[in-house]
């Protein structure tokens, strides 16, 4: 309808009718926004809310300052900064373009043609497909320790890589179990350990495993800002190492580096929101097992998790099937099949409020 075609509607119509009208359609379309129900989304693993303002200024800083210039190889500034964090040399410390970069880069410099990539299962896909990358033979292991150990011990075995907290079931290896696997392993095996999720963790020091590098040279710890953090847009991860890494960590590093954007907006992120981190942290330290007991009190198997979500099987309900009928409620939790388990869900944690909807949305529904 144009403009002219709007007002001749009224015509031949009094006041109180046209004022009628409009009155009538103002409260149909406050009805239809009352009805409207904005989508919860637990279905992702990184955090939802916008970053801080003074992580966006010190983007916006360097973009209008220097877009036209290559970034600096080895991320001097931001490198040093998490060195100090981390009390390790800084030539044990490298940057990429994301923690998956980075394990990328790691298997393909470890796993030569036909050699086996072990890792425990159900676990972060990415896996098996780093070693297909490498040419190498992807292995999954389901169990314990031992389990992966004794599967360690086959010939042509590479690497073993684990996530800690995992992804999706969110279990801790603890520290004890991983210095197990580390001192049982065959020699020219390494470990490689994903945390881009330990800021979650509140069973053992978030420390614990870099403590480790220095006793175990095969051992590499990656870690990420795309979580915890809330900057995944950046894509800035890193890799440590203990002594006698320094040759093998320059091999993985990006050839052109990480953007200088990226760098400053982690860079700022870890000087100046590390109260806001913490905050995060408790959060959703407090939900966890508060939301755990509820899905048990309801019947689900739900996994011990240390990390931003719930690994979660409903006791009649396939994970699509409860997926689905939650997402018709305005709930998105992310299905197990596409996560090496089709009978679980997994179920982001948030805030209180998102706990108290998705638990009614599951009262409704199953």
């Amino acid at each position: 309808m144009g403009l002219l075609d709007y007002y001749r509607q009224f015509e031949g119509m009094s006041e109180e009718e046209v004022n009628e009208g409009l009155r009538r359609e103002a409260a149909e379309r406050k009805q239809k926004a009352l009805t409207r129900v904005e989508i919860l989304d637990l279905s992702q693993t990184t955090w939802p809310e916008l970053p801080h303002p003074r992580v966006v200024s010190a983007i916006t800083f360097v973009a209008r300052r220097g877009l036209q210039r290559y970034p600096h190889t080895r991320g001097s500034e931001l490198r040093d900064a998490l060195a100090e964090h981390h009390g390790v040399d800084r030539a044990r410390l490298i940057l990429g373009n994301g923690a998956a970069e980075l394990l990328s880069a790691a298997t393909r410099a470890l796993v030569e043609p036909g050699q086996r990539l072990l890792t425990s299962w159900p676990s972060y896909p990415l896996y098996p497909i780093m070693a297909r990358r490498a040419h190498g033979q992807a292995v999954p292991v389901s169990g314990g320790v031992e389990e992966l150990l004794q599967a360690a011990r086959q010939p042509d075995t590479r690497v073993v890589v684990l996530a800690s907290p995992d992804d999706p079931t969110g279990e801790l290896l603890s520290t004890a179990s991983l210095q197990r696997i580390l001192d049982g392993l065959p020699d020219g095996v390494a470990v490689l350990l994903d945390e881009a999720l330990v800021e979650f963790a509140d069973a053992q020091p978030t420390t614990a495993s870099i403590q480790l590098l220095e006793h175990h040279s095969r051992l590499l710890v990656f870690r990420s800002f795309s979580k915890a953090w809330g900057l995944a847009g950046l894509r800035v991860g890193y890799a440590l190492g203990g002594p006698g890494s320094e040759e093998l960590l320059a091999e993985l590093e990006p050839d052109l580096g990480v953007s200088e954007v990226s760098q400053a907006g982690a860079l700022e992120a870890l000087r100046g929101c590390m109260a806001l981190l913490e905050r995060r942290v408790r959060t959703i330290c407090q939900e966890r097992p508060r939301l755990a007991a509820a899905l048990r009190e309801r019947g689900f198997e739900v996994a011990d998790s240390q990390a931003n979500f719930l690994w979660a099987a409903h006791p009649d309900l396939e994970g699509d099937e409860l997926a689905g009928r939650l997402g018709r409620t305005g709930v998105l939790v992310a299905a197990g099949s596409a996560l090496g388990e089709p009978h679980h869900v997994r179920i982001a944690l948030r805030n209180a409020v998102a706990t108290d909807r998705l638990l009614n949305a599951l009262d409704k529904v199953t």
